[in-house]
């Protein structure tokens, strides 16, 4: 939950600075455009919504809650979350800022607040309603309700008390609360999670954006995977999409998504193998050249896998705790899933099976995927922040 705000749309026109007048009068006339837009988007936001989820709408355009998707009054949720008040922040997501929140029956819930700057977070808010509440899985955070009064936009959820993994992974005193089987027993969730989303569910959904940040863990640090603002779904019969609008976080990405826009279930297996590196590891892989060991946390793995210094690259916590047998295992695996091709990667379904049959024998892996570079071009303008979720084209550094 660390992300920065998404991208705001910037509007600007360079002029002569003598002619302040229709300067002032083109920015209020903008100013007047985009209110009108919100408008409109308001109301095509409540009938999209209406559809999919089940709900009726009034005929003054309220929305009605159904079994899928409770509403919630705008006032309750200030009074929960102590009308936003900053001790109440857990984080700042992609596109608005989590809260910690207590409802009148004293449950205590997570509430997701929608930047009312972010443009491009209204398709985030209506997608992840439209398919989170369609899904129910032990391994998925849970949708509790929603609110949609005026400009506000809001999504609550169950209450995670762990927080995120990346808490954990990446805390020297946190990380040392990890042992082995909590470990694995993390790395099976979140590819249980996977599974459901992939084959077991309803919907064949991609999620797109897996990452530490979005792996919750509640009490007992069961997975909890979260943030489907840019999950898609798929059709029955449907293997592969592509997209103009590349979405995901910097070192997370499958190559082929990077570059050619191009997503599957193996763009999230790749995600996850990533993910399963660095809980062996306790590194982070984006930012790993800075170490000057590799170009990037892959590299490395891949180079004393290579040489039989495996062994190096394990967190040496976890090898207290653990057979050492295992935790290789593991490593192979994590290999197995970020292999350039997708078609060398497996499948989540093959992961889980993997993940718990020890007698399964692993086919060798392959020189891990290129890495995405830290220059990014979005639709509109350059930027050079790795945790802006929206690309369209990525520059990649060589192997």
């Amino acid at each position: 939950m660390e992300d920065l705000d998404g991208c705001d749309r910037f509007v600007y026109t360079t002029l002569s600075t003598s002619n302040n007048r229709w300067v002032w009068a083109s920015y209020h006339g903008q100013k007047k455009r985009t209110e009108r837009d919100d408008d409109r988007s308001q109301n095509a936001l409540v009938h999209e919504l209406a559809w999919p989820t089940g709900v009726d709408i009034t005929e003054e355009g309220e929305l009605v809650s159904s079994e899928e998707l409770p509403f919630m009054k705008l006032l309750t949720l200030m009074a929960a979350t102590d009308n936003f008040s900053d001790s109440n922040k857990l984080g700042i997501g992609g596109f608005g800022t989590v809260y910690k929140g207590v409802l009148a029956d004293g449950k205590t819930v997570a509430v997701k607040r929608l930047s009312r700057k972010s443009w491009q977070g209204l398709e985030e808010f209506k997608n992840e309603i439209i398919v989170i509440a369609k899904l129910q899985h032990r391994n998925l955070v849970k949708l509790l309700g929603c609110a949609i009064e005026g400009h506000e936009k809001l999504l609550v959820y169950e209450f995670m008390p762990n927080r995120s993994l990346d808490l954990f992974i990446f805390d020297s005193k946190k990380r040392s609360q990890l042992d082995w089987k909590t470990c694995h027993d993390i790395i099976l969730g979140i590819a249980r999670g996977l599974l459901y989303l992939h084959e077991d569910s309803r919907l064949k959904i991609i999620h797109r954006d897996l990452k530490p940040n979005n792996v919750l863990l509640d009490h007992e640090m069961v997975v909890k995977i979260s943030d489907f603002g840019m999950a898609r779904i798929f059709g029955e019969d449907q293997n592969t999409a592509n997209t103009r609008r590349v979405v995901g976080t910097y070192g997370y990405m499958a190559p082929e998504y990077a570059m050619e826009g191009l997503f599957s279930v193996k763009s999230d297996v790749f995600s996850f193998g990533v993910i399963l590196l660095e809980i062996i590891s306790g590194r982070k892989n984006s930012g790993f050249y800075l170490t000057g060991q590799a170009q990037t946390l892959l590299a490395y793995a891949w180079k004393l896998w290579n040489e039989g210094r495996e062994m190096e690259f394990v967190d040496p916590l976890l090898m207290e705790s653990c057979m050492i047998t295992q935790i290789l295992k593991c490593m192979h695996i994590g290999l197995l899933c970020v292999q350039e091709e997708p078609t060398d990667r497996p499948t989540i379904s093959k992961v889980v099976v993997l993940l718990w049959k020890e007698s399964i024998p692993l086919p060798n892996p392959k020189q891990p995927a290129l890495s995405v570079g830290r220059v990014i071009q979005t639709d509109r303008f350059l930027i050079a922040n790795p945790s802006v979720n929206d690309l369209t084209r990525s520059i990649l550094s060589p192997r």
